[in-house]
């Protein structure tokens, strides 16, 4: 197949149609050139209006939400035919995204398609039906069973940082459970998006209506999308503040709202550590696509005897990782996503520079073209400084001393959030008093890692309510219907 042009994902896909936006087009920019590399459909509200009921429609007269074996076939037709475009699929999304082209070899392209089986597999083998057995309720001899169903129409908002994982983890499960959806992506990378409804409407057997992605500039879509009372569940991915707005929209029409939100997980080295070792994996992995995961691990906590070499070994590590080309095969830190997430970040940087942190390296946009940022370490704060508080979402990453493991403990939870972590160290018993004490949502020891398919994935406090991926995350999208019958 031809390389993909940027005119091929200038589409909405609505009630199975590729329709133009009634909005015009809204041009893409490359984050590693600052280059408009094409354009994307602007849709209006009339557009979004028509895809909300082009899914209320395929919910309530179709069989879609009852055909299990229907919806695994055409989960996996979706993934055998987006796999048949890696090559396209992969230019694009470094292109748009400006993610490090290895990064699409996982969690960015190939790991979020090939999961799409793991949800198909889901409908198939779930249990749609319990047998309670035989009660006697007030006197009344009665058998009761509960049934599993689809919740009904998804809104899916999505953000730019991991366009496909996110948007195939609330695309697979709501999917797979028999749920209608309409897809909103972020303006920032509407192509990747875009691309999916393109292949849904030419090469699966998706009935129309059934998943609607509509791409826009106008933040008020979502807005519209949240408080429509035809959409049934809104499952959204971003910033705690927005979620915040999402949840207080949807209480209008009383629906149920799943939030993965952000994070300021803390990167734990317990004083029997390889310490040399563990500060290299703080280092890699606050740098991996520049800093933007909300699962990042963002404060390196240290004891306060070993603060020192750490800074130095950290230091060191993050000076070798160069912001650079995510064309290249060496890239780990690529560009952010745009000039304003650049500018956003900067003046984090700044602002704990001038309140009296030390930036030990990086610090700066490099002189180049492209909204790049340089991998930063900031030492000489305590955790209640902002930049210890506060999602940055780039490349920087904060040092903190700490005295004994129960205060690491402490300091790890004294943050708003609770999504992520890690623990290195080598004392089993130590380590899993720090596992058992930080309230997290997912946490890895020694470099094990939770992300996958099975691994429900969201966060304790302001990271969010409900969990994506694996059953409970599919779960998320049904609704439980108690049946009692004579004996």
């Amino acid at each position: 197949m031809s390389v993909l042009r940027p005119t091929d994902s200038s589409e909405l896909l609505i009630d199975g149609k590729l329709v133009a936006g009634s909005g015009g087009v809204f041009d893409v920019v490359n984050p590693a050139t600052e280059e408009v590399i094409g354009y994307a459909a602007n849709a209006t509200a009339a557009d979004m209006d028509a895809a909300i009921a082009a899914a209320r429609n395929a919910f309530d007269t179709t069989g879609w939400s009852r055909d299990h074996a229907f919806r695994a076939n055409c989960l996996r037709q979706l993934r055998d035919a987006l796999q048949s475009h890696t090559d396209e699929m992969r230019e694009l999304t470094v292109a748009e995204v400006g993610c490090p082209i290895f990064l699409t070899h996982g969690p960015q392209l190939e790991g979020p398609v090939s999961d799409l089986g793991y949800f198909a597999d889901l409908a198939e083998s779930y249990s749609w039906t319990t047998d309670l057995g035989e009660a006697s309720p007030m006197g009344i001899n009665t058998r009761r069973e509960l049934r599993s169903e689809a919740i009904g129409v998804v809104g899916a908002i999505t953000p730019w940082n991991f366009p496909h994982q996110i948007n195939f983890a609330k695309i697979g499960p709501a999917l797979a459970a028999g749920c209608t959806v309409v897809l909103k992506p972020a303006p920032d990378t509407p192509w990747c998006a875009a691309l999916v409804g393109k292949v849904i409407a030419e090469e699966t057997d998706i009935p129309p209506g059934v998943i609607n992605i509509v791409t826009s500039t106008d933040h008020a879509l979502g807005t519209q999308l949240t408080t429509d009372p035809r959409v049934d569940l809104i499952s959204f991915t971003g910033s705690t503040a927005t979620g915040r707005q999402v949840m207080a929209a949807a209480s209008e029409t009383l629906k149920k709202v799943f939030l993965e939100l952000g994070g300021k997980s803390a990167f734990v080295i317990l004083d029997d550590a390889d310490l040399a070792g563990a500060c290299s994996m703080a280092a890699f992995t606050v740098v991996t696509h520049a800093g933007q995961g909300c699962a990042i691990t963002t404060r390196l906590l240290v004891s306060r005897d070993q603060y020192e070499q750490a800074v130095e070994l950290t230091r060191t590590a993050l000076a070798g990782f160069a912001a650079d080309d995510p064309t290249k095969p060496g890239t780990i830190c690529g560009p952010v996503a745009s000039a304003r997430q650049r500018d956003r970040v900067l003046k984090y940087i700044n602002d704990a520079r001038a309140d009296g942190a030390v930036i030990e390296t990086g610090g700066k946009a490099p002189e180049r073209t492209g909204y790049f940022v340089e991998p930063t370490l900031i030492s000489g704060v305590d955790n209640s400084a902002r930049i210890a508080q506060e999602e940055v979402f780039g490349p920087v990453l904060v040092i903190l001393p700490y005295d004994g493991d129960t205060d690491a403990i402490r300091i790890a939870n004294d943050s708003p959030y609770g999504l992520s972590g890690a623990v290195y160290g080598t004392d089993e018993t130590r380590i899993n008093k720090v596992v058992n004490g930080i309230r997290t949502g997912t946490l890895g020891v020694n470099g094990g890692i939770w992300y996958s398919a099975d691994i429900p994935f969201g966060g304790y406090k302001a990271s969010g309510i409900g969990r994506e991926m694996g059953v409970a995350g599919f779960e998320e999208y049904l609704e439980t219907k108690a049946v009692a019958y004579p004996a």
